[in-house]
């Protein structure tokens, strides 16, 4: 039987969004271990998008440094990505990304961007991904339903962003946002996506009320709204214009009607981060 496009996004959207839900309430090494093989496949995207433009990453030291961003999340997911000595991996990952370059590239290789595009990739992908991690393992929370709605809500509100900005663009769309690096979306989409947002995370907040800690009162949670729907957007253009550059429809073909990895997740590389400074430092555990 062949489906609509339509009709294969919702059934593997269908399947998808429990199953991730569940993994996210797990915590711990199953949400590490589902979070690397998502960041894997990412950074591999990415890697072929590079190619595409003939930059030669250095495939195999980028894998381990993406994969070392989330096992030391995974290890010190309550103290952040400080405590998780992001920092330190990026310094030696340059280092040895930049070291192997001497033979592996050499001179004729274009070492410069082999080294660039490898670093670039792994922190865009594994770096960013990992961020689920510190959400979901926030010190000061009440109880695994608390902990997992804190990394559901910038999810959902990159979701409402993404939809809102779709159908307020098919609806009154006549002025063009950024042309030459996604022709579809317009200033009326992008506007419409803020408020929206911004209006939704109130009823997020709502719910999070109901927790001793990490509340977002309407202020709060507004601002919330309106950052992660200008952090989400940026997202999008983000991956558009490297697809664009690299002459292609989607980055891969990893869920049938939804494209590659990069094409699903493009938004929350930027709202995620967002969401853990948001909570950790904005909201706090005792607001």
């Amino acid at each position: 039987m062949q489906f609509s496009e339509t009709t294969t996004r919702v059934l593997v959207a269908a399947v998808a969004i429990p199953v991730a839900i569940g993994i996210i309430y797990l915590g711990g090494w199953v949400l590490a271990a589902g979070l690397a093989v998502l960041a894997v496949l990412s950074a591999g995207e990415f890697y072929r998008l590079a190619e595409t433009r003939q930059a030669r990453p250095l495939v195999g030291a980028g894998m381990i440094a993406v994969v070392l961003f989330v096992l030391s999340a995974a290890l010190a997911s309550g103290e952040g990505p400080d405590g998780a000595g992001f920092g330190m991996i990026t310094v030696v990952a340059m280092l040895v990304i930049g070291a192997l370059a001497i033979w592996t590239r050499g001179v004729e290789g274009q070492p410069l961007l082999s080294v660039s595009v490898t670093l670039s990739g792994a922190v865009y992908t594994g770096a960013t991904l990992s961020f689920v991690l510190f959400l979901r393992h926030l010190p000061g929370t009440d109880g695994v339903v608390h902990a997992t709605t804190l990394v559901l809500v910038p999810i959902v509100l990159t979701w409402v962003s993404d939809t809102m900005a779709f159908f307020s663009g098919r609806a009154f769309g006549k002025h063009k946002l950024i042309p030459t690096v996604s022709p579809g979306k317009t200033v009326e989409g992008a506007i419409g996506s803020v408020v929206g947002t911004a209006l939704f995370a109130v009823a997020c907040g709502a719910f999070l009320n109901r927790f001793p800690s990490y509340n977002l009162p309407v202020g709060s949670a507004i601002l919330l709204g309106i950052l992660i729907s200008v952090f989400a957007q940026v997202g999008d253009l983000v991956e558009s214009v490297l697809k664009r550059d690299a002459g292609v429809k989607d980055s891969g073909t990893l869920l049938p009607g939804h494209g590659g990895a990069l094409d699903r997740f493009d938004s929350l590389f930027f709202t995620l981060p967002l969401g853990y400074l948001f909570f950790r430092f904005l909201v706090g555990p005792f607001s």
